[in-house]
């Protein structure tokens, strides 16, 4: 059985993600995009939140609305590129506590080694939003959930806003129970285990490095 996977077609998001793949598109209003993609991403990720209800009174009568229920939630950013996308999805539960996995990429073999993984406590009992820009191979996404899951994690969702069919084929495939959202899914990897048509270095246009 394999993970379920959303693609997220909504015109604002791939408006914003055609600004984004823009090479002309600078460090501050490519940091932005980045946010807003995933606030709108988050708004239909997080649809499915619980609710409970509970008594407010209001200026005309007492009633019973709902609020979100249960333990706070997580987002854990790959790093680096991640971080980019955990402001949009705090404005939207300001209450979410941070985790941080960190893991580079072995440049001749393509695949991710840890270097740092710090998450909440009690990771078990919250829903966890994982979140990177760009889903290439795949080993980075499939090692982040690894790790969440070796301390505990249960409930995970990964976020991202450009994946090559080849990461989320075998993001599913290690990962059956994970629900994934994509922005965009575009066409390929290249030899180097670049996005195409991509946007580039996501973490590089992020913070302005080379």
């Amino acid at each position: 059985m394999a993970g379920k996977v959303t693609y997220l077609d909504h015109p604002l998001i791939q408006h914003k993600i055609s600004r984004l793949r823009d090479k002309s598109t600078g460090t501050n209003e490519f940091r932005s995009l980045v946010e807003e993609i995933a606030m709108l991403m988050g708004y239909e990720a997080l649809r499915d939140l619980p609710t409970e209800e509970v008594t407010v009174e209001t200026p005309i009568e007492t009633c019973k609305t709902p609020v979100i229920a249960g333990r706070k939630m997580a987002v854990v950013p790959i790093l680096r590129a991640g971080l980019g996308m955990v402001s949009g999805i705090t404005a939207l539960v300001p209450t979410a506590k941070i985790g941080h996995i960190g893991l580079y990429r072995d440049e001749e073999t393509h695949e991710p080694h840890e270097y740092y993984c710090k998450l909440p406590d009690p990771i078990e009992e919250r829903l966890i939003v994982v979140t990177d820009p760009m889903l290439a191979t795949g080993g980075s996404a499939v090692a982040a959930v690894d790790f969440i899951k070796q301390h505990g994690g249960k409930n995970i969702k990964f976020l991202c806003i450009i994946a090559a069919p080849e990461g989320v084929e075998r993001l599913q495939k290690a990962h059956p129970d994970i629900q994934i959202y994509v922005g965009h899914l575009d066409r390929e990897l290249n030899e180097a285990a670049y996005i195409c048509p991509g946007l580039g270095d996501a973490g590089d246009r992020i913070f302005g490095t080379k």
